[in-house]
């Protein structure tokens, strides 16, 4: 299962931390894991794009953004939570998505 954490700080999303596999198919095959990853490195760009200065770690299975609390980055963020909340409810059991204060 993927586990999606989203930050929030004062009412609003400041980053996500994702790991895991979605275990829907083999690695390579899975159109769950390739239509998340694809939603976070569009995310992940826009915020660049837009002057946000995205701070993004990434290691084996694992990709980490934190931005300074913004309401447009905000904005961004919490559409990239729906579009994985959509996602979840096409395939159950796939993603775990939570929101962490920080």
């Amino acid at each position: 299962m993927i586990r999606a954490e989203f930050y929030g700080s004062k009412g609003l999303l400041t980053g996500f931390s994702f790991s895991g596999h979605s275990g829907y198919a083999e690695s390579g095959s899975d159109i769950v894991c390739a239509a998340f990853s694809s939603a976070v490195q569009l995310t992940a760009n826009m915020l660049d794009e837009f002057g946000f200065s995205p701070d993004i770690t990434v290691e084996d299975n694992l990709i980490e953004c934190r931005v300074k609390p913004d309401k447009d980055a905000s904005r961004m963020l919490t559409q990239l939570r729906l579009h994985f909340e959509s996602i979840s409810e096409e395939f159950p059991n796939t993603i775990n998505i939570t929101i962490s204060e920080v």
